[in-house]
């Protein structure tokens, strides 16, 4: 099992970064689109809950077979799945994360905020043991 984290400043290119973090950690295969997709979600919700000036967490979590991405905030609220109108221009993110992964929730965080996750089962994956950055 490998588990790698890495903190991101409150900035709209943090989610690249994001993206591109989780991907150098687990090999994922077929689904690496859809963990890349639900990364850029859950990243810029993030963004968009947490407080000027403070950072967010990205964790990843890489067994044989199974990658579970955290996106830790210091935000307040109770993430939840919307029913946007065709014509909202927000709203689907987590429809996306709940359509994509395999199961997805939230959990407490010691301090302020929440942490949303998102597990995916990879047929055949085994963790990248590459070194954290």
């Amino acid at each position: 099992m490998t588990t790698q984290s890495r903190m991101f400043a409150r900035s709209a290119r943090s989610v690249g970064r994001a993206r591109e973090f989780v991907a150098g950690v687990a090999d994922a295969g077929d689904r690496a689109d859809d963990i890349g997709v639900c990364v850029s979600e859950l990243a810029t919700n993030a963004l968009r809950h947490t407080p000027v000036g403070r950072w967010f967490l990205v964790r990843v979590v890489a067994q044989p077979h199974v990658v579970q991405v955290e996106v830790h905030d210091a935000g307040g609220g109770e993430p939840h799945v919307c029913a946007p109108a065709d014509t909202d221009d927000r709203g689907r993110g987590l429809l996306l994360v709940a359509a994509l992964a395999d199961d997805w929730g939230t959990s407490p965080r010691k301090g302020p905020g929440k942490a949303v996750w998102a597990t995916f089962k990879v047929p055949g994956a085994e963790p990248v043991t590459a070194p954290a950055r």
